[in-house]
C-alpha cells in the first residue's frame, strides 16, 4: 500500500478525535483560553478551532510514539510499512472515544 494512504488515515483519525471528542475539546478549550486567548482576540470560535486542531496535533503525536519505539528497537532508518500500521492503529485506538459522535453526526 502507497505511504500516502497510512498518512490519509492518519490525518483522518486525528481529525475525527480534534473535532468530536468532547472531553479531549473541553479540556483543550479550558488551557487554551488561558494561554492563546488573548492572542486569538478573546474569540470563543476561533480559540475553540485552535483547541480543535491541538487535539488532533496531540492525538498525531500520541499516535506516533509507539511506531517510533518500534523503529527505534529494530533499528529501521525511515518508516516502514509495520511502524505505518502501528502509526496509524495507535491514532485509530485514540480516535475511539469520538467514534461515536462521528458516527451519529458525520462530517
Amino acid at each position: 500500500m502507497s505511504r500516502n494512504f497510512y498518512f490519509i488515515g492518519i490525518a483522518f483519525f486525528g481529525m475525527i478525535n480534534g473535532i468530536f471528542n468532547q472531553l479531549a475539546l473541553i479540556f483543550t478549550l479550558l488551557y487554551v483560553q488561558l494561554l492563546a486567548g488573548p492572542l486569538l482576540f478573546g474569540s470563543l470560535s476561533l480559540t475553540l478551532m485552535f483547541a480543535s486542531l491541538m487535539v488532533s496535533t496531540a492525538t498525531v503525536i500520541l499516535g506516533g510514539i509507539p511506531a517510533a519505539i518500534y523503529e527505534r528497537v529494530t533499528g529501521a532508518s525511515e518508516s516502514t510499512d509495520a511502524s505505518l500500521w502501528i502509526w496509524l492503529a495507535g491514532t485509530a485506538l485514540l480516535a475511539l472515544p469520538a467514534t461515536g459522535n462521528f458516527l451519529k453526526i458525520g462530517l
